[in-house]
Protein backbone atom coordinates (compact mmCIF):
# COMPACT_ATOMS: atom_id res chain seq x y z
CA UNK A 1 0.00 0.00 0.00
CA UNK A 2 1.39 3.54 -1.51
CA UNK A 3 1.83 6.69 1.56
CA UNK A 4 -1.18 8.44 0.14
CA UNK A 5 -3.68 5.17 0.25
CA UNK A 6 -1.89 4.58 4.03
CA UNK A 7 -2.98 8.38 5.03
CA UNK A 8 -6.19 7.87 3.16
CA UNK A 9 -7.49 4.49 4.99
CA UNK A 10 -6.38 5.68 8.66
CA UNK A 11 -8.16 8.95 7.92
CA UNK A 12 -11.54 7.30 7.03
CA UNK A 13 -10.95 4.23 9.55
CA UNK A 14 -9.31 4.85 12.34
CA UNK A 15 -9.98 8.66 13.12
CA UNK A 16 -12.79 8.89 15.22
CA UNK A 17 -13.49 12.60 14.86
CA UNK A 18 -14.05 12.52 11.53
CA UNK A 19 -16.09 9.70 11.89
CA UNK A 20 -18.45 11.34 14.20
CA UNK A 21 -18.55 14.46 12.10
CA UNK A 22 -19.46 11.93 8.74
CA UNK A 23 -16.43 13.06 6.89
CA UNK A 24 -14.22 11.40 4.37
CA UNK A 25 -11.44 12.20 2.48
CA UNK A 26 -12.68 11.18 -1.49
CA UNK A 27 -9.18 11.60 -3.16
CA UNK A 28 -5.77 11.70 -1.90
CA UNK A 29 -2.37 12.51 -3.89
CA UNK A 30 0.54 15.08 -4.39
CA UNK A 31 -2.05 17.88 -5.85
CA UNK A 32 -3.59 18.23 -2.80
CA UNK A 33 -7.02 16.57 -1.35
CA UNK A 34 -10.55 15.88 -1.37
CA UNK A 35 -13.12 15.24 0.98
CA UNK A 36 -16.79 15.23 1.74
CA UNK A 37 -19.14 15.91 4.52
CA UNK A 38 -22.11 14.31 4.70
CA UNK A 39 -24.82 16.14 5.43
CA UNK A 40 -26.86 14.92 8.72
CA UNK A 41 -29.31 16.67 10.72
CA UNK A 42 -26.61 17.06 13.66
CA UNK A 43 -24.75 19.06 10.87
CA UNK A 44 -26.94 21.28 10.88
CA UNK A 45 -27.59 24.99 12.42
CA UNK A 46 -30.68 25.95 14.71
CA UNK A 47 -31.53 27.48 11.11
CA UNK A 48 -31.52 24.15 8.59
CA UNK A 49 -28.40 25.31 6.93
CA UNK A 50 -24.99 23.28 7.61
CA UNK A 51 -23.39 25.00 11.02
CA UNK A 52 -20.33 26.87 9.86
CA UNK A 53 -18.31 24.71 12.88
CA UNK A 54 -19.01 21.69 10.45
CA UNK A 55 -17.57 23.48 7.40
CA UNK A 56 -14.28 24.53 9.34
CA UNK A 57 -13.82 20.93 10.46
CA UNK A 58 -14.62 19.35 7.07
CA UNK A 59 -11.81 22.08 5.66
CA UNK A 60 -9.40 21.69 8.64
CA UNK A 61 -9.63 17.75 8.25
CA UNK A 62 -9.26 18.07 4.57
CA UNK A 63 -6.15 20.43 4.56
CA UNK A 64 -4.50 18.89 7.49
CA UNK A 65 -4.40 14.89 5.64
CA UNK A 66 -3.11 17.30 2.32
CA UNK A 67 -0.50 18.63 4.29
CA UNK A 68 0.22 15.58 6.65
CA UNK A 69 0.80 13.54 2.99
CA UNK A 70 3.84 15.59 2.66
CA UNK A 71 5.59 13.17 4.75
CA UNK A 72 4.97 15.38 7.79
CA UNK A 73 3.30 15.62 10.86
CA UNK A 74 1.77 18.67 11.58
CA UNK A 75 -0.57 21.31 13.43
CA UNK A 76 -2.91 24.21 12.54
CA UNK A 77 -1.31 27.23 12.88
CA UNK A 78 -3.91 29.66 11.20
CA UNK A 79 -6.98 29.50 9.26
CA UNK A 80 -9.76 31.75 7.74
CA UNK A 81 -12.90 31.34 5.97
CA UNK A 82 -15.16 33.11 4.24
CA UNK A 83 -18.80 31.64 4.02
CA UNK A 84 -20.29 32.59 0.61
CA UNK A 85 -23.59 30.80 0.51
CA UNK A 86 -25.90 28.45 3.00
CA UNK A 87 -24.29 24.77 3.39
CA UNK A 88 -27.43 22.58 1.59
CA UNK A 89 -28.13 19.53 0.27
CA UNK A 90 -26.91 15.94 0.52
CA UNK A 91 -22.95 16.44 1.02
CA UNK A 92 -20.45 19.15 0.69
CA UNK A 93 -17.33 18.52 -1.11
CA UNK A 94 -14.04 20.48 -0.06
CA UNK A 95 -11.29 20.56 -2.13
CA UNK A 96 -7.24 21.69 -0.64
CA UNK A 97 -4.90 22.56 -2.73
CA UNK A 98 -1.15 23.45 -2.07
CA UNK A 99 -0.18 27.18 -2.08
CA UNK A 100 3.25 27.33 -0.27
CA UNK A 101 4.91 23.68 0.87
CA UNK A 102 8.15 24.83 3.35
CA UNK A 103 10.25 23.11 5.61
CA UNK A 104 7.82 24.00 8.18
CA UNK A 105 5.18 26.00 6.94
CA UNK A 106 2.66 24.71 4.59
CA UNK A 107 -0.22 27.25 3.10
CA UNK A 108 -3.54 25.19 1.32
CA UNK A 109 -5.97 27.21 -0.03
CA UNK A 110 -9.60 25.24 0.44
CA UNK A 111 -13.00 25.37 -1.24
CA UNK A 112 -16.32 24.01 -0.27
CA UNK A 113 -19.14 23.03 -2.63
CA UNK A 114 -22.18 21.84 -2.04
CA UNK A 115 -24.10 19.01 -3.96
CA UNK A 116 -25.30 21.49 -6.47
CA UNK A 117 -22.12 22.92 -7.62
CA UNK A 118 -22.49 25.90 -5.79
CA UNK A 119 -19.43 27.58 -3.73
CA UNK A 120 -20.30 27.44 0.37
CA UNK A 121 -16.67 28.49 1.62
CA UNK A 122 -13.30 29.43 0.66
CA UNK A 123 -10.42 29.83 2.81
CA UNK A 124 -6.39 29.50 3.63
CA UNK A 125 -4.91 27.06 6.29
CA UNK A 126 -1.96 27.18 7.59
CA UNK A 127 0.01 24.51 8.94
CA UNK A 128 3.18 24.07 10.92
CA UNK A 129 5.46 20.98 10.65
CA UNK A 130 6.47 19.22 13.82
CA UNK A 131 8.29 16.56 11.82
CA UNK A 132 8.26 13.57 9.91
CA UNK A 133 4.26 11.97 9.80
CA UNK A 134 3.86 9.17 12.20
CA UNK A 135 0.58 7.25 11.69
CA UNK A 136 0.71 5.26 15.31
CA UNK A 137 -1.68 7.47 16.86
CA UNK A 138 -4.27 7.43 14.16
CA UNK A 139 -3.78 3.34 14.05
CA UNK A 140 -4.51 3.13 17.85
CA UNK A 141 -8.26 3.80 17.55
Amino acid sequence: MDFYSKLRQSVNGHDPFSHWNHISITRLDGEGAEGMLEIHPNSLNPGGMVHGGALLTLADTVAGTAAYSNGVECVTLDCAMQFLAPGTGTHILCTARPKKIGKTILVYDVTLTRDDGKAVASGTYTFFAKGPADFSPLMRV
